[in-house]
């Protein structure tokens, strides 16, 4: 059973990092989701139980992706882009510099998903707008939308399942990972400035204009939405409405300047990745129930000491790489939700550990698309030697 559950999970994985003829990585998901179960590796009340668990995350997800592109049509990203542009002076330190802070903050705010799909595209224009090399300043993007996103429990649908879990406030959560979120960006910049120094230093391009009028409705909505995910959580409120509230108030004027149809709206909820995360929640619940979560139940330490915060640390990037990092969220939270502090770390790991791979995170998989709808895939080469 278990040889089984594990071939699933690689065909599912390795279509995701393929993607063959572009097809969405659901494709493979759900109907894998589907042998799963029809083949008793998932008992269907127990895939019905995931399903519900997930559901929650899921919908944050497809109503995060909706506010960011709403966002977007009222010109917030491309406010950001034309603002660290500007602030670059047309040299590609600059610019990495002010991507780095672009970047930490969306993801931060607005979770990574907004960085991945709508701050990337616009930072590689700004790349170019200076004649400098994107590659520095995109790969920035899809490390941030992983390493940044642990400061809040809305940054990352893994924090979602680990604060769930965790028992603790918005307020709390936010300065627990407050230094770690700090301290990985600072090293994360330093790593980039050295590793892509020669594109660095490339000549500087021209200075751009300066940045236009800022969007104020839009990110007065962005910024009440952000109070509503720490003033709804203590009353019970899943961040997810926030963001449906966010993403109506929004909408609205587009609607009336003919801007937004339904059907860019539920594009932009993107549900065949949707349909991809739950698809892969129930393939990891296979190879989970038979034997994977023994095999953890043993490894991680029943205490957060300080080696032991390491150890959960470890696993949990390593896992992240091999699994990706939502499941191996949910493959290591029945372990280690009985304190706190392991549990922190997992996210640590989750988080900052899959920039190593492709399949590491669901951030990475939605930047390659990006990536090759704007004819400029990354390549294997490159991710490898990052990885040393």
């Amino acid at each position: 059973m278990l040889v089984v559950a594990v071939l699933l999970l690689v065909v599912v994985l390795g279509f995701a990092v393929a993607r063959p003829f572009k097809l969405p990585e659901a494709v493979a998901a759900v109907p894998a989701a589907v042998v799963a179960v029809a083949f008793g590796l998932v008992p269907w009340r127990d895939a019905v139980d995931e399903a519900r668990a997930l559901g929650p995350t899921i919908g944050f997800l497809a109503a995060v992706l909706l506010l960011s592109y709403l966002a977007e049509l009222h010109g917030v990203f491309v406010y950001i882009g034309d603002v660290a542009a500007r602030r670059s002076l047309g040299r590609p330190r600059r610019l990495l510099g002010a991507v780095f802070l672009a970047a930490a903050s969306v993801t931060a705010a607005l979770s990574l998903d907004a960085t991945v799909v709508l701050l990337t595209p616009v930072v590689f224009a700004a790349a170019l707008r200076i004649r400098a090399r994107p590659a520095p300043h995109v790969y920035a993007c899809t490390h941030l939308a992983n390493s940044a996103s642990l400061l809040l429990p809305v940054s990352n649908l893994t924090n979602l399942l680990a604060f769930a879990a965790s028992g603790l406030g918005f307020a709390a959560f936010a300065g627990l990972m407050a230094a770690p979120w700090l301290a990985v960006i600072g090293v994360e910049y330093l790593v980039l400035r050295r590793f892509f120094a020669a594109d660095l230093a490339v000549g500087a391009g021209p200075v751009p204009a300066a940045a236009g009028p800022a969007p104020r409705y839009a990110l007065a909505v962005l910024a009440a939405t952000l109070a509503g995910f720490a003033l709804g959580q203590p009353l019970g409120v899943h961040p997810a409405f926030a963001a449906v509230a966010g993403s109506l108030a929004l909408a609205v004027p587009l609607v009336r300047r003919r801007l937004l149809t339904l059907p860019a709206a539920i594009r932009a909820a993107n549900p065949a990745f949707c349909a991809f995360v739950l698809g892969l929640g129930i393939v990891v619940l296979a190879v989970r129930t038979h034997g994977l979560g023994r095999l953890v139940d043993a490894l991680v330490p029943a205490a957060p000491t300080f080696l032991g915060l390491l150890a959960v640390a470890a696993l949990a990037a390593l896992l992240a790489n091999v699994l990706n990092n939502l499941p191996a969220t949910l493959v290591l939270l029945p372990a280690v939700q009985h304190s706190p502090g392991l549990l922190l770390a997992v996210l640590i790991g989750v988080n900052v550990g899959p920039n190593l791979t492709y399949v590491g995170s669901l951030a990475t998989l939605l930047w390659r698309q990006i990536l090759h709808a704007r004819d400029a895939a990354p390549r294997l080469a490159s991710s490898c030697a990052w990885a040393r």
